[in-house]
C-alpha cells in the first residue's frame, strides 16, 4: 500500500510545473546572461530547413511505436496495443517528473499492477527493462570513446574554474555496471543468493529496520526471475533489438535537428550521435526531475561547435519535442487511465 501511495504522488498532473519552471528559469537565465543572444536568436527559427524537421517528427514516432512494441513483447502480449501505448505514455511522464538518479521503476511496477499484470511479472519486466536500457549505455559508451576519443568531452567553464566531463561520465558509467551486474545476477542468475545476501546485509544491527522490507523485496525478485525462466531465444532477440531501435531512434531525432541547422557530414553525425550516448550517461546523475536544466546546460556545451548561433533555438526545439510533450501528455491521459483500470480492477475483485 506504501509503494501505491507512493506512485499515485508521482503520478500527479501537478508534478509538470516543477519541471517546467525550471526549464524555462534555466533558457531565461541563458538568455540573459548569453551576451551573443537577442530577441532576434527566436527569428532563426525560420532558418531551418524542413526535411531534417520532419524526419525528426517521424523518428518520434518510430521511438515510441518501439517502445510500445517493446512493452507488448516483453508482457508476452498480455498487454493490448492500446494498453501498451497507455503504459508507455504514463511511463515516460512517470521518468520526466522524478530526478533521473532515482527514475521511474517503481512507478512503472504500479502502472503494470493497474493494468492487471501480477506483482511477479510487473517486477520482471521493469527490472528487466531497466537492464536492457543500461546495458545499450554499458555496451555502446565504449564504442563512441574508441571511435571519438576524448575528445568527446568538453570542458566546462564554471566562472574561472575548467571542469572536465570525463571523470562525471566514468563515475555515473559505474554506477550503471554496478547496477546491471547486481540486478542481472539477482533477476536472471541466482535470485535465491540474491535475497540470502539482502537478509545477511540486513541482520547487522544498523539496518535491522529495513530486515523486513528486504525480505519482501527478496521474495518479488525470486518471484520475478521464475516469471523469465524458460523464455525462448526468440523473445530475447525481439526485446533486445527493440531496446537498441528505440535508443538510436531516440538519438536520431538530435541528429535531424541538427542537420536541419548546420551542414554535416558522416562523421560529424556519428560524432553528435556519440555525443548524446556520453551526454546522457554524464545527465543520469542529474537530482532535478527529467534532468531540467541539467539537460539544456550540457547540451549547448556538447553541441555549440556544430550549431554556433543556433545552438540556443535547437536547445529549445530538443527539449520542446523530446520531454515536454509527454509532461503534457501524460497529466491529460492520467484521470481517464487511472478510472478505467480502477473499473477493471472493481470487477475483477467482484468476480
Amino acid at each position: 500500500m506504501k509503494q501505491q501511495h507512493e506512485a499515485l504522488k508521482t503520478l500527479n498532473p501537478n508534478k509538470v510545473w516543477i519541471p517546467t519552471i525550471l526549464g524555462l528559469a534555466f533558457v531565461v537565465y541563458q538568455f540573459y546572461t548569453d551576451p551573443n543572444l537577442s530577441p532576434s536568436t527566436f527569428r532563426l527559427v525560420s532558418d531551418a530547413k524542413p526535411w531534417p524537421i520532419i524526419l525528426a517528427f517521424l523518428v518520434i514516432i518510430a521511438r515510441d511505436a518501439g517502445y510500445v512494441y517493446r512493452i507488448r513483447t516483453l508482457t508476452e502480449k498480455r498487454l493490448s496495443w492500446v494498453r501498451s501505448i497507455y503504459v508507455i505514455i504514463l511511463w515516460e511522464f512517470a521518468s520526466a517528473v522524478t530526478p533521473s538518479v532515482v527514475g521511474g521503476t517503481a512507478v512503472a511496477v504500479f502502472i503494470l499492477l493497474m493494468e492487471g499484470i501480477t506483482i511477479g511479472r510487473a517486477s520482471a519486466y521493469v527490472m528487466l527493462s531497466s537492464i536492457l536500457d543500461n546495458g545499450f549505455f554499458i555496451l555502446f559508451a565504449p564504442l563512441v570513446l574508441l571511435y571519438t576519443g576524448q575528445s568527446v568531452f568538453p570542458v566546462v567553464d564554471i566562472g574561472s574554474l575548467k571542469l572536465g566531463l570525463s571523470s562525471l561520465f566514468w563515475i555515473s558509467y559505474a554506477l550503471i555496471v554496478l547496477y546491471c551486474l547486481i540486478f542481472s545476477y539477482a533477476l536472471l542468475i541466482r535470485p535465491s543468493g540474491f535475497k540470502w545476501l539482502l537478509l545477511k546485509v540486513t541482520s547487522l544491527r544498523p539496518l535491522r529496520k529495513w530486515r523486513r522490507g528486504a525480505y519482501n523485496y527478496g521474495n518479488e525478485i525470486v518471484e520475478a526471475s521464475k516469471q523469465l525462466a524458460g523464455k525462448a531465444k526468440g523473445y530475447w532477440i525481439r526485446i533486445i533489438v527493440s531496446t537498441i531501435f528505440v535508443w538510436c531512434a531516440r538519438y536520431t531525432m538530435l541528429n535531424c535537428l541538427i542537420s536541419a541547422y548546420a551542414d554535416v557530414d558522416f562523421t560529424e553525425q556519428m560524432g553528435i550521435f556519440g555525443k548524446q550516448i556520453i551526454m546522457w550517461i554524464i545527465m543520469l546523475v542529474s537530482p532535478t526531475p527529467g534532468s531540467s536544466g541539467t539537460a539544456e546546460y550540457f547540451f549547448t556545451q556538447f553541441f555549440n561547435g556544430y550549431l554556433g548561433d543556433y545552438t540556443f533555438i535547437t536547445s529549445i526545439l530538443w527539449r520542446s519535442l523530446s520531454y515536454y510533450p509527454y509532461l503534457i501528455i501524460g497529466a491529460i491521459f492520467l484521470r481517464p487511465w487511472l478510472v478505467h483500470s480502477l473499473k477493471n480492477r472493481s470487477k475483477e475483485q467482484k468476480n
